[in-house]
């Protein structure tokens, strides 16, 4: 009796075990936000929250490296430049180089230390040298994201400690490092896995593991912190696709670099780029009234332009060509006159406005006598 009952609650424990398997297998992801995103052509292949305002820990930092590299290009910084950290840099909490204060280091090792290792002190030391203190630095920090589209962007600071009005979002930090990206010079700093400053004392581990193990890794940045969770952008090139994963708000270390490695992993798998065909004859001319011309041909504003599709789908992309029925005079050069879209599955992959190719002039009586009297005189 007693063997009967140790094999039946052994069987009821594996009928538990196998009912439960699946729960765990279909448990939902803890990313909080994710994007796929081809740096070139600026197509979004994947997005999760994507728009999301979320923090983002030292993903901050792709921020100031592109200020530093955009100074490097303009002359402003060198990477010899002498620079001394300010008591208020040695105080820095985080990951930090221990910098003491007056110590002087190149710019080049303040770089290295803040793109190996995410040194917020060797951060802020090279902000205050760029603008005089790292609040001035923040403000030249939010206003290149402006430039750049981030609309749900906004800094407080350099290193990206948490902070209730630091936040930025998934798609907008792809933009930030597709344009980060386009700048070759910090290239080995991001690809170096271990480094040494003050001769061999100071240690530089590289925290962007994908560095080591993925196929035509180009960079990136990983943040951590207690509100951000784990965080990484990381940009990998194969053939003429370069793309952009962005994970933010992981648990874990695991957690970030498998997901971005999933996003890559599909991207290169699935899709390839793709220039949309324009038909010529499905451009219509469009109606001016009281304009020096009674009618006129508009272009496709953006003609020629990549973009990504699923591979091997090319001869299934859509065209779709709509224009306004008339336009009023005076007419500007790249006026909006329709729009071209590409579609795939029902899906846009492409737009662009057609527009005005040229300016057409509201007809007045004088314009109206030279015009008469040109030809005229050119019988």
């Amino acid at each position: 009796m007693k063997k009967l009952l140790c094999v039946l609650l052994c069987a009821l424990c594996c009928v538990t075990v196998l009912q439960t398997r699946p729960a765990r297998a279909e448990d939902v992801s803890a990313v909080k936000a994710k994007i796929l995103y081809e740096a070139e052509t600026g197509s979004v292949i994947f997005s999760q929250n994507a728009d999301k305002r979320l923090p983002m820990a030292s993903i901050t930092k792709e921020m100031c490296l592109l200020l530093w590299a955009e100074d490097i290009d303009a002359g402003e910084l060198s990477f010899e430049d002498k620079i001394k950290a300010s008591s208020y840099a040695s105080e820095a909490e985080g990951s930090v180089i221990w910098l003491e204060a007056g110590e002087e280091m190149t710019a080049a090792e303040l770089l290295e230390a803040v793109i190996i290792s995410s040194a917020n002190d060797a951060c802020i030391a090279l902000a205050e040298h760029s603008a005089g203190s790292e609040a001035g630095f923040v403000k030249r920090m939010n206003e290149r994201a402006a430039e750049l589209g981030m609309k749900n962007t906004h800094f407080t600071n350099c290193t990206g400690l948490d902070d209730s009005g630091h936040y930025s979002t998934a798609y907008d930090i792809a933009v930030l490092t597709a344009e980060l990206m386009k700048h070759d010079i910090y290239r080995g700093y991001m690809l170096t896995w271990l480094d040494y400053l003050r001769g061999g004392e100071t240690q530089l581990v590289n925290t962007n593991k994908l560095i080591r193990t993925y196929n035509g890794i180009l960079g990136g940045k990983t943040g951590t912190t207690d509100n951000a969770g784990c965080c990484l952008t990381v940009c990998a090139q194969r053939g003429d696709m370069r793309l952009v994963a962005v994970v933010l708000g992981c648990e874990n270390d695991d957690e970030r670099f498998a997901s971005s490695k999933e996003l890559l992993d599909h991207g290169f798998s699935s899709f390839e780029k793709f220039v949309p065909e324009t038909d010529l004859t499905k451009v219509k001319t469009i109606p001016i009234t009281h304009g020096v011309v009674e009618e006129t041909t508009p272009v496709i504003k953006t003609q020629g332009t990549e973009c990504v599709i699923k591979k091997g789908r090319a001869s299934d992309v859509e065209y779709e060509y709509t224009f306004v029925e008339e336009l009023e005079a005076p007419v500007k050069k790249g006026q909006f006159m329709g729009e071209y879209l590409v579609t795939l599955d029902g899906e846009e992959v492409f737009r662009s406005e057609i527009v005005a190719k040229e300016d057409i002039p509201r007809m007045s009586f004088f314009r109206c006598i030279q015009m008469i009297l040109r030809e005229i005189f050119s019988i």
